[in-house]
C-alpha cells in the first residue's frame, strides 16, 4: 500500500487535470442541440465570448470532423496541440525527476 501511495504522490495533479480534459473533450457531444457550459461571460448573459465552441469544437477534432470544428472555433486544433504537449512535458518531468516541481 505504501508502494502505491508513493507513486501517486509523484503524479502531479496538472497532469490528472489535462488527461482528464482531454477525456471529457472526447465524451462532449458537439452534434446535440444544447450543451453544458462553464463560461462565466454566457452564465452572466452575454452572448459572445472569444472561447465560445472551444470545446465542442475539440470534441469535433477528437471525432475527425476537421472542417466543422475549424468551422466552429478555429483555435481548436492549436489548443489540442498545446494540451497534448504539456501532458508529454509532465510524463517526461515524471520520468527525469523523482518528485514533481
Amino acid at each position: 500500500m505504501k508502494r502505491i501511495t508513493d507513486i501517486l504522490k509523484t503524479i502531479p495533479l496538472e497532469l490528472v487535470f489535462w488527461i482528464g480534459a482531454l477525456i471529457g473533450i472526447f465524451f462532449i457531444d458537439p452534434y446535440g442541440p444544447q450543451h453544458f457550459t462553464l463560461c462565466p461571460l454566457d452564465n452572466l448573459g452575454f452572448h459572445w465570448c472569444p472561447g465560445c465552441g472551444l470545446g465542442r469544437s475539440m470534441s469535433l477534432l477528437t471525432k475527425g470532423d476537421l472542417q466543422a470544428s475549424w468551422s466552429m472555433h478555429p483555435l481548436a486544433m492549436f489548443a489540442f496541440a498545446v494540451i497534448i504537449y504539456r501532458i508529454i512535458e509532465l510524463i517526461r518531468n515524471i520520468k527525469t525527476t523523482n518528485h514533481y516541481g
